[in-house]
């Protein structure tokens, strides 16, 4: 291997785009009398995807696999779980149980060696339940029966992956691996997101898939999050040197007093 090779590319950005998430279904009654757990009324896959969907699947994203560049994935289930911490060292990154209720899932992704990369995480809200929209009166947990009838629920959030300075023998791996394009325009329903309420009767009627124009309204709402996020350290920042002064001001004062007695 050429030692130029382990040199990193300084000034440079590349990123992959990968979805994170869950889809649910409800178990038929024949399926929960088969589970040594009854009570389990969901089955359930959590995954790491490319964003792409490859056409005709019957799966959130997936078109890419991603090994090229990710290494493992290591998923933190419920403590009530057997085997809580799953970890997974090829493609597809996923996991998939059955339960009957909601929880935080910790997703660990680990890079291949090329990268030089440390690890990073991810936290998912298992959903299980169906989507309602805020003031609709809807019950937040259907009954079984109505959930079922309902269709699977989907639970996807988009991100980007940034390798900044990449080694250029990692940069070569990137650049053999192009991410296959999002579709310009919306084929499917597009995958709900709370911070896009509007998007929950978008979301209806499918499988749904992520798009440019989705990809484009995320990106501008993080934007919008790290402009605020910089205005708020910002303004923390000036009342930590303004109490600073202050401070100052009142120890400059107790000093002339104690010289004074």
């Amino acid at each position: 291997m050429a030692s130029n090779e382990r040199v990193r590319v300084r000034g440079l950005d590349i990123y992959r785009p990968i979805i994170y998430g869950n889809t649910a279904w409800v178990l038929t009654p024949k399926e929960r009398e088969a589970l040594p757990t009854p009570d389990h009324t969901h089955r359930w896959t959590v995954a790491v995807r490319s964003a792409a969907s490859a056409p005709d699947s019957d799966t959130v994203g997936g078109a890419d696999d991603l090994s090229y560049f990710i290494k493992r994935v290591t998923f933190k289930l419920h403590e009530t779980y057997a085997n809580a911490t799953r970890t997974v060292d090829k493609p597809p990154f996923e996991v998939s149980e059955t339960g009957w209720g909601e929880f935080e899932v910790n997703i660990r992704i680990m890079f291949v060696q090329e990268s030089g990369e440390k690890s990073i995480t991810f936290y998912h809200h298992l959903k299980l339940h169906p989507w309602t929209a805020a003031g609709s009166g809807e019950p937040e947990i259907p009954p079984i029966e109505t959930a079922a009838k309902m269709g699977p629920v989907h639970s996807w959030q988009y991100d980007e992956i940034v390798f900044r300075d990449p080694f250029q023998t990692f940069l070569n791996v990137l650049t053999a691996h192009p991410p296959t394009p999002l579709p310009k325009n919306k084929r499917r329903p597009i995958p709900f997101h709370v911070a896009n309420p509007g998007s929950l009767e978008a979301s209806k009627g499918g499988i749904p898939e992520f798009t440019q124009e989705m990809e484009k309204d995320e990106a501008e709402r993080l934007e919008a999050a790290r402009v605020q996020l910089a205005k708020e350290h910002q303004r923390l920042h000036q009342m930590v040197l303004q109490k600073e002064a202050e401070l100052s001001q009142v120890k400059k004062e107790i000093e002339k007093i104690t010289q004074g007695s």
